[in-house]
């Protein structure tokens, strides 16, 4: 991978990434567990409070309670997605 800081999207894509990690990522933010730094393949972390908090639309979604259900676990996927790895 040519970026030292890829997203998770790029990692999952690679698939160095599964569907289940990312959906364990998901069920912390909907769970408010977001003090997490979650290890993902090949040495790369991702810290959850800061990927939801950087994506202003799933920031939006997780404090407003109304949203339409489906609203707020797909802000935070796409928060996820986006979000920059770090080698550690």
């Amino acid at each position: 991978m040519a970026d030292p800081n890829p997203t998770v999207d790029e990692l999952f894509k690679a698939k160095a990434v599964t569907n289940e990690q990312v959906s364990t990522l998901l069920d912390a933010v909907l769970a408010g567990k977001l003090d997490v730094r979650a290890e993902l393949a090949e040495g790369y972390v991702l810290h959850l409070a800061a990927a939801v908090k950087a994506n202003a639309f799933a920031t939006a979604f997780q404090r407003d309670k109304t949203s339409m259900p489906g609203a707020r676990p797909n802000a935070a996927r796409t928060a996820i997605l986006l979000a920059r790895t770090r080698k550690v």
